[in-house]
């Protein structure tokens, strides 16, 4: 049975700092795209950044690049998204996705397979 699981979420001031956290099992992330998506409050959930399966080339939104970096331990099975200089935009429930079948780290959706429960972030003073 597949599963991904995130932590690393809270509160933290403007211009502070989180990193996220997702593992997996029943699932060698290194062998799917894997992605973090968000969503805020009355918002539609959007894409944040994706790391493709086996080569590791990223991919960001506009809006958390030079900010957010992405990566990926592949003893651990685990992926990760640093946030960094984090505003009160960014604030949104924040989820990890994998994808099997893409040969490219996509940013929509509805092209991933499995979803975590997601994990709490809030940037507020």
């Amino acid at each position: 049975q597949v599963r991904l699981e995130e932590s690393g979420g809270g509160l933290v001031q403007p211009g502070g700092a989180l990193r996220l956290s997702c593992t997996g099992s029943g699932i060698s992330l290194s062998n799917w795209n894997m992605a973090w998506f968000r969503q805020a409050p009355g918002k539609e959930r959007e894409f944040v950044a994706a790391v493709r399966k086996r080569i590791g080339s990223l991919y960001y939104a506009n809006s958390v690049k030079g900010r957010f970096t992405i990566s990926r331990d592949n003893a651990g099975n685990t992926v990760f998204l640093q946030m960094n200089n984090l505003k009160p935009e960014d604030t949104a429930v924040y989820y990890c996705a994998a994808d099997r079948s893409n040969d490219y780290q996509s940013p929509v959706s509805a092209e991933y397979d499995f979803w975590g429960q997601g994990t709490q972030v809030t940037v507020s003073s």
